[in-house]
Order: C-alpha cells, then sequence, then structure tokens
C-alpha cells in the first residue's frame, strides 16, 4: 500500500467535494428564483430540476464506475445516495426550529414524491429477483424506470395545480405563495444560464469523486460497497444536505423537501443510467446483499417520513418530529451495521 498515493488520491477526493459543497450552496437560490419566475412551483422544481441537477454529480460517479467495470461501487454510490437524502431531511428538521419540518411542509405534493420513491425502489428489487433478461445488454428495468419517473413527476405536477384535497391548514404550516414575477426574458434566460453553468460544475466535481472513489477501493482495500454506500454516496450528495439545509433556512419549505425526496427518486435512474454504461450483462443482478439491505433500508424510512408527513406532529423529541429521530437512528445504525460487518 502506497500512503503516498492514497494522499494524493484523498486530497483529490477531498477537493472535488469542496467543489461540490460550494455549487450545490449557489444552486438553491437559483432554483428558488427560477420557481417564482417561470411559475412551476417550488415542489416541481425541486423535484426535477433542483433534485436533478444536484443528482448530476452522482450520476456522473455511477456511470463512471460501471464504465470501468465496477458495477459494485456504481450501484453502491447511487443507493447510498437516495438513503443519505432521506437522512437530509432530519438534518434540515433539526435546522428548522419553529415547528417540525414535515409539520409545516407537508402538501399533496411531497406526499406523491415520497409514494413515488417507494414505488421506483420496488423496480430494481423486481428486476434482481427475475430472471437475467437483457436486450442489447441492457435489462427492460432501465426502460421502465425513466417511463416511472416522469409519469410520476406528471402526477406531482397535477397534484399541486389541481389539488383534489389538501392537509389542514395551521399556524405553523408554511404554504408556497410563488411570487408573480413580470419578468423581462433577458433576466429569466440569466437565471436558467446560473443554473445550468453550477450544475455543469457538480458534475465535472462528480466525475473526480468517481474516479477518486475506484482509486481508493484499489489502494486501500476497502470493499466498493463500503466505498460507495458511504463514502461516494456522501460527498456527491454534499449538494442536495446544503441545498436542503440553505432552502429549509430561506423559508422554501417545500423547496427543501422536494429538493431531497426528488433528488432520492432521480437517483433510482442512476440503476438505469449505469445499466446501459456497464457491458457485463444486467447492472440489477450485480447487486449483493449489501446493496439489498440498503434498498429495503431506504424504503422503510421513507415510510416512516411518509407517515410523519401524514401525522404531522407539530414538536417532538429535541423539537423535532418522530420520524426525523427513527431515520437518524436507522440510517447510522444500518450503516455501522455495513460498515463493521465489512
Amino acid at each position: 500500500m502506497d500512503n503516498k498515493s492514497i494522499a494524493i488520491t484523498a486530497s483529490l477526493f477531498l477537493l472535488a467535494v469542496l467543489v461540490i459543497a460550494f455549487a450545490g450552496t449557489k444552486i438553491a437560490k437559483v432554483a428558488e428564483r427560477l420557481a417564482d419566475a417561470t411559475g412551476l412551483g417550488e415542489a416541481f422544481v425541486g423535484a426535477l430540476f433542483l433534485g436533478g441537477s444536484t443528482s448530476l454529480a452522482g450520476i456522473v460517479t455511477s456511470i463512471t464506475a460501471a464504465v470501468n467495470d465496477h458495477p459494485e461501487l456504481a450501484l453502491s454510490n447511487a443507493l447510498g445516495g437516495i438513503a443519505a437524502h432521506t437522512v437530509f431531511l432530519g438534518i434540515a428538521d433539526i435546522t428548522y426550529r419553529k415547528a417540525n419540518l414535515e409539520h409545516a411542509a407537508a402538501s399533496v405534493a411531497t406526499l406523491m414524491q415520497a409514494t413515488l420513491l417507494v414505488t421506483l425502489l420496488a423496480i430494481p428489487l423486481l428486476a434482481m429477483a427475475g430472471p437475467e433478461i437483457t436486450i442489447l445488454g441492457i435489462h427492460p428495468a432501465s426502460l421502465v424506470l425513466p417511463i416511472a419517473y416522469f409519469l410520476g413527476l406528471r402526477l406531482v405536477s397535477e397534484a399541486q395545480t389541481k389539488p383534489m384535497w389538501s392537509p389542514q391548514l395551521t399556524d405553523e404550516t408554511r404554504v408556497e405563495e410563488p411570487v408573480t414575477v413580470a419578468q423581462e426574458s433577458p433576466k429569466l434566460v440569466r437565471l436558467w444560464l446560473q443554473f445550468f453553468l453550477l450544475a455543469v460544475i457538480v458534475a465535472i466535481a462528480g466525475y473526480g469523486v468517481g474516479k477518486a472513489g475506484v482509486s481508493l477501493s484499489v489502494q486501500t482495500g476497502l470493499s466498493e460497497s463500503l466505498i460507495g454506500g458511504l463514502f461516494t454516496a456522501i460527498s456527491t450528495s454534499l449538494p442536495e444536505l446544503v441545498t436542503t439545509v440553505a432552502a429549509v433556512r430561506q423559508g422554501a419549505l417545500t423547496l427543501a423537501v422536494g429538493g431531497a425526496i426528488g433528488g432520492s427518486s432521480f437517483d433510482v435512474l442512476l440503476l438505469a443510467f449505469s445499466d446501459f454504461a456497464y457491458r457485463g450483462g444486467s447492472i440489477y443482478h450485480a447487486l449483493e446483499t449489501p446493496q439489498i439491505f440498503v434498498v429495503a433500508l431506504t424504503i422503510l424510512m421513507t415510510g416512516i417520513l411518509l407517515l410523519g408527513l401524514l401525522r404531522r406532529e407539530k414538536h417532538g423529541i429535541a423539537n423535532i418530529g418522530f420520524e426525523s429521530v427513527l431515520v437518524l437512528i436507522l440510517y447510522f445504525g444500518g450503516f455501522s451495521v455495513l460498515f463493521f460487518g465489512n
């Protein structure tokens, strides 16, 4: 083991992580302004644009690993990122002191986003448990996932614009009130350019994290499941943590919840992208016990989050909801089992 090589790789890894954190801080403010300027709403912008853009680092990391014939790292990075996004809401809940975040941000759109995430997570499990069928080396589930994702987004958008029911309003409920902006076209174009520039920076840094993550796995002898599920997943998910906390502090609660859950839903597509990039057959059949454990853990955490959004407890333990406490315990407990069982 060459300690000098490990130090250089770790330094490059850390540099890419810092770039991701910086760009992620900026992109939340731009996304909130876009939500108002375009009239699309915080839930939709959070789910599609903010969730998608902050997932770019993870996308590039997983695709880089899959192309280089490291399916375990590609899968662990994607699934570990989804689990991390869920726990980020618990961290954001701690920073919001007026009430529990899930109480204040409850809406039809956020409930549907969480339900969509559970639905999407079931598809890779079905693919893994089923026969290894491929078309030009691609499993049919990789074609189903994007279709299911965009159909789900359409339902989220319709639920936001034409809700059939709504949560009871309380003193702590933060209802999104989009600002009608009589914007000049140049200003809107400038916002989009800022958004896409930051997204490109995140993607480039994600490539660096992916390459460094593969190198660290080889140099240190740590398993790809551990490197992907913890180090690269958390690092490439830093934009979600930064943007979620930033959005909460700005009072854009729907954007915060929509961005975190939307980022998780988008990250399920990383499995499909990785399957396209992986040339060794169906990537779903490369799922090992640690990855299946993480999928089950994420479904459990998302279910608890849904219960929290439905129950809408105003104040809980240490002024955060029961669901945030349970999600934090499950996440750190679950990954401790993986770490020490490695």
